[in-house]
């Protein structure tokens, strides 16, 4: 899927990478200060939900149409029907909630139904991409003369970008998140590659060429959780 809505090239992309890493390193110091017996972490552990609601919304405002609005919407859900489960007596079991699986999947096998004519056209024009793999994969490809960058994530999923055929004036950032999932990543020779991606008990694989001289480059960035990112020309 596609969003076109201009960006500045440079500045902070506000992405659910950054909510995840801002969430990890709440995390973090909630527990070092339960540690040390400054407070006491199962007081607001239980409103672990709001980090779920947080990342669905900013993506559902990011992509409000198709699977990965779907998909979001359903993020949304989940994390406030968990914290409903959290703040008061009644408690959510996954019984509960199997059916909405159904729903999203319904959902997506409609709209699928409904973008048949798309679906025939692989190749992507938009300066702006977005992708997200959710129990699947996704194969994107674009030929744009502007590229400013990509969002790509891959739950329990694989996503593919082929960039070769896309023209960068100056810089672009593709922020990724993989969570047991893949990603995998093709630029043109010219590019020069600059990898910022964390792996956490994952792995980067960056196998890019690089251009003798100066030339457009593109940073990469993100998180790659028990799973794998891959870079190649």
């Amino acid at each position: 899927m596609i969003d076109s809505t201009p960006r500045p090239a440079g500045g902070l992309r506000v992405t659910p990478q950054l909510v995840f890493g801002l969430l990890v390193i709440a995390a973090g110091v909630l527990f070092t200060l339960d540690n040390f017996g400054f407070v006491h972490a199962e007081d607001y552990t239980r409103f672990w939900p709001t980090g779920l609601i947080a990342i669905g919304l900013l993506k559902l405002s990011q992509t409000r149409r198709g699977p990965p609005a779907m998909v979001s919407l359903f993020m949304v859900v989940m994390g406030a029907w968990l914290l409903f489960g959290e703040l008061t007596e009644y408690r959510v079991r996954l019984g509960h909630v199997w059916p909405l699986a159904l729903l999203l999947v319904g959902g997506y096998l409609v709209w699928q139904g409904l973008s048949v004519r798309a679906a025939r056209n692989p190749i992507e024009g938009g300066s702006m991409i977005s992708a997200m793999a959710i129990l699947g994969g996704v194969s994107r490809g674009s030929n744009t003369r502007n590229f400013r960058g990509a969002d790509l994530t891959a739950i329990l999923g694989g996503c593919e970008l082929d960039l070769r055929n896309a023209t960068l004036d100056g810089e672009a950032v593709i922020d990724v998140f993989s969570l047991w999932g893949g990603i995998e990543i093709r630029v043109p020779e010219d590019w020069n590659v600059e990898t910022h991606i964390v792996p956490i008990l994952g792995g980067v694989d960056e196998k890019t060429r690089r251009p003798a001289g100066g030339g457009p480059r593109v940073t990469l960035r993100g998180f790659a959780i028990m799973s794998g990112v891959e870079i190649k020309n």
